[in-house]
């Protein structure tokens, strides 16, 4: 294998439950419905070449991004309910107890499949490790609908 420098990119899937609504949206998914999300998101960097490391050869343990996915975006939506804020349903919503054990997650903007992967995108870039560039992130609403935010489209 070459020594100089190499760039590469690495992907990690990850999967999870949540409803939402579309609020005044004119068609069906104004109704709370619920998705099986699955979420992919690419990184790039230079390659550890320290042959002495147990990292060598790698751009960024998997189980960081995993870390940093979870913490930011999985965790905090899995088998929730993301509503936007300020709306009448919303306010519904906060009037129950503060007991209650619902998962429900107020964005501030319309939870559609292109604002959650462009929300996502900004959480998870600001985690990354130094050397290590967010390329990625696409966002499967369902099996053949999906939306991505590309690096090189947001320069």
């Amino acid at each position: 294998m070459k020594s100089r420098e190499q760039t590469v990119r690495v992907t990690k899937e990850f999967r999870f439950e949540m409803a939402h609504l579309l609020t005044d949206y004119d068609g069906l998914c104004r109704n709370i419905h619920g998705h099986s999300y699955v979420l992919q998101v690419t990184v790039k960097g230079k390659m550890e070449r320290n042959p002495d490391s147990p990292k060598n050869g790698m751009v960024l343990d998997f189980g960081l991004l995993k870390k940093i996915v979870n913490e930011q975006i999985v965790d905090r939506l899995d088998h929730s309910l993301m509503i936007r804020r300020a709306t009448p349903f919303a306010e519904a919503l906060d009037a129950l107890p503060v007991s209650t054990d619902m998962r429900i997650v107020g964005v501030d903007y319309q939870p559609t499949c292109e604002n959650m992967v462009c929300d996502f995108a900004e959480k998870i870039e600001q985690r990354l490790p130094e050397g290590v560039s967010l390329c990625a992130v696409r966002l499967h609403e369902t099996a053949t609908s999906y939306a991505e935010w590309r690096a090189e489209d947001n320069l």
